[in-house]
């Protein structure tokens, strides 16, 4: 028989072996604590910007992107990832917080969200995690976003991409101390005025153009430009991998690269159309994502933050818009019926005084509002060369110039899209009689979403100037 003070032992092992396994805090001065955190995925988040997802290699893309394309290879590649709103601000907002556009406040461009909102800062802060930022933000109050800001120092225009100098010695520091990371990478390209990367690479009479684009020389050189500048945006990728790597970091990091709203041409950017609202989305998770999975599950940037949180060992807040990824990434097929879109054109640059636009995507079709068809639909890109050309090329006779030109900036009240047969969304099926109860269903869906976000339409595009400093309207 053992005597009383073995058993006192046998007992006290037990106790510290039980706390060894179910502690999951942060104390730094518990062993047991330590290894658990060790055990936990870091996390690493690249963005691109205004980059269209079908224009990258391993999408069907013309765009060399070699390293993206491994990616894939190594992990998974969604092909149903979008954003709720085509612009920079409002996306940036949204993953991060975890909201809606409109719900948070950050629905139009150079926007803000309330103080006080948490952020992926606060969330995985709380979680044990270091979060840092390095390149492009976009995003305000700076009380709510307090992440370490990894950036170089000197002229503006340097802090607009990712740092890998700080992020290197960033890795270094978390795998010596034992800490688990979230780092955002967050590349400007490839964002207008396209002048990064190797254009020789792509020249402009090689092209193939998309069926909604004016075959113009102004557009093909500028085309030619901006695929350069998703090479160069790949290669910011490859070194981040490269750098994980170098720190052995790679066998326990997810990694999440995904390509933002549309490009600047016309019918992306600013636009509920797929092209401006559809991402890329490659996903690697070493042990725990299949590599070379293809998911067609429907996911929004919205779904992030909660996966993220899920990853870092916590429990979402039933605050957040999104539900969590890990079972799409475990090969799910499945993950939302509809997705949603908003685009607020006041404020923008040289947009119209107000055009506001909601949409509603189910698998097969997709339903867009425009607030205001009697205005004209203006923004930066009506302005451009690129443009302009198509406007000429009109104005000289050409029919596809001027059905493009007048289906651009006016628009029908009501779009309606079969996205399986037309996934370019180039007829419009809203005046067909045999698609009512489609429209009345998707507008149903559409309603229910807009009331749970707070968003009174038309109305609240009106305010859309409460929400960014610094800005007022033209007229009241």
């Amino acid at each position: 028989m053992p005597n009383q003070t073995s058993i006192v032992c046998l007992f006290s092992i037990a106790f510290l072996w039980i706390s060894g396994v179910c502690w999951t805090g942060t104390a730094r001065g518990d062993e047991s604590a330590d290894a658990a955190e060790i055990q936990r995925s870091n996390i690493v988040f690249v963005i691109a910007d205004d980059c269209t997802f079908r224009d990258i290699g391993c999408y069907g893309g013309q765009a060399l992107t070699p390293n993206i394309d491994a990616l894939a290879t190594q992990g998974m590649r969604m092909t149903h990832c979008f954003q709720a709103a085509p612009m920079c601000s409002p996306t940036r907002h949204n993953v991060y917080t975890g909201l809606y556009p409109v719900k948070s406040g950050a629905y139009p461009n150079h926007t803000t969200v309330d103080p006080g909102t948490k952020s992926v800062v606060q969330y995985l802060g709380d979680l044990g995690y270091r979060v840092a930022q390095s390149g492009k933000t976009h995003v305000n109050p700076k009380s709510v976003f307090t992440w370490e800001k990894l950036n170089a120092d000197g002229k503006k225009k340097q802090g607009k991409n990712p740092d890998f100098k700080r992020i290197d010695k960033f890795f270094a520091e978390c795998k010596q101390a034992g800490q688990p990371f979230c780092l955002l990478a967050c590349s400007n390209e490839p964002h207008s005025p396209w002048d990064k990367g190797d254009a020789s690479q792509y020249p402009p009479s090689d092209l193939e153009l998309p069926p909604y684009f004016v075959d113009t020389p102004e557009t093909r050189e500028a085309f030619s430009r901006y695929l350069a500048e998703i090479t160069y945006f790949d290669g910011q990728v490859g070194k981040l991998l490269d750098l994980l790597d170098k720190r052995g970091l790679a066998d326990n990091t997810l990694v999440m690269v995904v390509s933002e709203q549309g490009n600047s041409f016309p019918f992306a950017k600013w636009t509920c159309y797929d092209t401006g609202l559809q991402s890329a989305c490659v996903v690697r998770w070493p042990g725990k994502v299949e590599p070379g999975a293809v998911n067609p599950a429907m996911i929004e940037y919205v779904d992030f933050l909660p996966t993220w949180i899920e990853v870092a060992g916590g429990i979402p807040d039933k605050n957040l818009d999104g539900a969590s990824l890990l079972d799409v990434f475990a090969g799910k097929q499945t993950h939302k019926n509809y997705v949603f879109g908003e685009m607020t054109t006041r404020g923008i640059h040289h947009g119209s005084e107000y055009f506001g636009i909601r949409s509603v995507r189910s698998g097969r079709f997709k339903y867009i509002w425009n607030f205001s068809p009697e205005m004209e639909f203006q923004n930066a890109c009506t302005r451009s060369k690129e443009f302009r050309s198509w406007v000429q090329a009109a104005e000289n006779g050409n029919e596809h110039a001027a059905e493009l030109v007048q289906r651009y900036t006016s628009r029908p009240e009501i779009e309606l899209y079969d996205i399986q047969n037309d996934p370019l969304e180039q007829d419009n099926l809203a005046q067909m009689p045999q698609y009512t109860a489609v429209k009345d269903r998707l507008k149903a869906e559409l309603d229910r979403w807009m009331t749970a976000c707070g968003d009174a339409g038309h109305q609240t595009e009106m305010k859309a100037y409460d929400r960014m400093p610094g800005h007022s309207p033209k007229s009241k």
